[in-house]
């Protein structure tokens, strides 16, 4: 590690804003100099993945006043929040299962369980990745649909309302894709989303929720509360939320605590597994930079494989030696 990583390290306790001071203070330089900020990407240990991605060009920009900017520049790219960057290996892999496809006589449909990545076990191939990045064990994720049908599919497996425990509690200003699957589970289910869905608020004149407010609603109030769905990392105010404690929590209530992780894959440090968190999900586009309509992945503790199998079942459901005999038999794996 370089010294400018074992001196950030040097005080775990400091605020970032005290451990920049510092090091700015040690180079003779001020926090708000472009020097620093020049110093900092010279010593950053990956900076050099900044060459593994395409940037856009100031002139490729729209609403740019090409008077001011130098039109060839690289723009300052701070959208991966909606949209990750194109990776730089993106177009010859595309191209060649583009040019595997378009071969029908010689790839054609064989390219499902031929070449160097079937499309058939495409998924397969990154698993070991993404179970890596968020801490999860192998057999604990799956590469499948968007987020919206996976929080659908995981809701209609983990979320079962009874008349003394119904509620589902969120974060204020939920991501969309958690409000309209909540609400639609809810109405699925017989219930009124205005008494069963319960979005925690800030302190006045704050705009983010307190740990120690979160912990002790749900201390208070966990035996009405049937499903715990908060963002890993809420997307309006940038909140990181304590997975850890807010996880053991509810699981000590009896709630069922599942996460949107869709602004925290890729973004922030995660440990599913040993948190102990009974589901999540996440898209790949964002930080993942997978692309448009790159695919959602899903984790279920390994805990729950027998207490909540799929409400719902789908044909790549079925053990993946016989799936392609299409017997239509019960050799599900997860029966």
């Amino acid at each position: 590690m370089n010294h400018v990583g074992k001196a950030m390290l040097e005080q775990k306790d400091e605020t970032m804003k005290a451990k920049l001071e510092r090091i700015a203070q040690q180079q003779n330089l001020k926090v708000t100099d472009a020097e620093f900020a020049e110093f900092l990407d010279s010593v950053d240990e990956l900076s050099h993945f900044r060459k593994m991605f395409k940037y856009p060009k100031m002139s490729d920009l729209p609403k740019v006043d090409l008077n001011l900017v130098d039109a060839e520049s690289d723009a300052i790219y701070l959208c991966g929040n909606s949209l990750g960057l194109q990776p730089k290996d993106v177009q010859e892999y595309i191209s060649e299962e583009l040019d595997k496809w378009a071969k029908m006589y010689a790839r054609g449909v064989h390219g499902h369980t031929n070449g160097k990545m079937p499309w058939a076990k495409c998924d397969e191939f990154v698993l070991d990745t993404n179970a890596a990045l968020v801490g999860a064990k192998k057999c604990e994720i799956a590469v499948m649909n968007s987020l919206t049908i996976n929080l659908h599919l995981l809701m209609a497996a983990f979320y079962r309302p009874t008349s003394s425990r119904k509620k589902i509690l969120m974060e204020n200003k939920p991501f969309p894709s958690d409000f309209y699957a909540v609400h639609s589970q809810v109405r699925f289910h017989g219930f009124d989303p205005e008494e069963c869905v319960v979005v925690l608020q800030p302190r006045q004149n704050e705009h983010c929720l307190r740990t120690e407010d979160i912990l002790d609603y749900i201390s208070q109030n966990g035996q009405s509360i049937a499903l715990v769905l908060f963002s890993g990392v809420q997307y309006y105010t940038g909140q990181y939320f304590d997975i850890p404690s807010i996880t053991a929590c509810g699981k000590a209530q009896g709630c069922i605590v599942g996460w949107d992780l869709a602004h925290a894959a890729g973004n922030v440090p995660l440990n599913l597994h040993e948190w102990k968190v009974d589901f999540a999900a996440w898209c790949s586009y964002k930080y993942l930079n997978s692309g448009c309509g790159g695919l959602s992945i899903v984790f279920i503790h390994e805990n729950n494989f027998d207490s909540y199998p799929p409400a719902l079942w789908g044909w790549w459901g079925h053990e993946a030696e016989s799936r392609m005999e299409m017997t239509n038999g019960s050799d599900l794996e997860f029966l």
